[in-house]
């Protein structure tokens, strides 16, 4: 894949490299991340302007992100609360975990999930379907994806081929990490509720 991405990279250059974050940060499941590591790894080859393959992606990460929460925000709740549709209980479920969750945690989920593939495509819709503060969202939005851009755009600058392998690799254990602080929220609340009955 980082191979074909690189061909359309040094194709369609920066503004490719834009949309593609831009989308998959909306909610798109797109290959945000492997586009930003082939443009880096494109510009230490001298096809591309590592200064611009980063203010890119810092950009398209932003702008997506605050379409992302802007949906959540108008449409989240909606979709979430619907009784039609699969995992209804599930979803129903899901924002009762994170109104809480993004009240005491948001800033860190917004800033941290810009590394973490599941979260970089769903944190804006569920800060915005948990109705978070759009000023907090958006300063923390802003320092995420600037310092994702930074990292994951020089590290792939400077590693070249061997970047891919890094990030898959800190992308998964992020991942495990997320569910494991899933599973210990949902067992913090449904002990909650346990309490408040008796």
């Amino acid at each position: 894949m980082l191979a074909s991405l690189a061909d359309v990279a040094k194709d369609a250059g920066v503004p490719a490299l834009f949309a593609f974050i831009a989308v998959e940060t909306m909610g798109v499941p797109l290959p945000g991340e492997t586009a930003l590591i082939a443009a880096g790894i494109l510009a230490s080859q001298g096809h591309l302007s590592i200064e611009w393959v980063i203010v890119a992606a810092a950009a398209g990460a932003i702008l997506g992100d605050n379409v992302g929460f802007f949906l959540g925000r108008r449409y989240g709740r909606r979709i979430l609360e619907s009784d039609r549709g699969p995992f209804a209980v599930h979803r129903k479920r899901l924002l009762v975990l994170a109104e809480p969750f993004f009240e005491r945690h948001g800033a860190k989920a917004v800033f941290l999930g810009r590394w973490i593939s599941g979260l970089r495509i769903t944190a804006a819709w569920l800060a915005g379907s948990a109705r978070m503060s759009w000023p907090v969202f958006t300063f923390y939005n802003a320092l995420g994806g600037i310092c994702w851009a930074l990292s994951v755009g020089l590290v792939a600058y400077f590693l070249g081929d061997t970047a891919e392998t890094v990030f898959k690799s800190a992308s998964w254990s992020g991942l495990g990490a997320a569910a494991v602080i899933a599973i210990a929220a949902l067992a913090i609340v449904r002990r909650r509720r346990r309490n408040s009955e008796i």
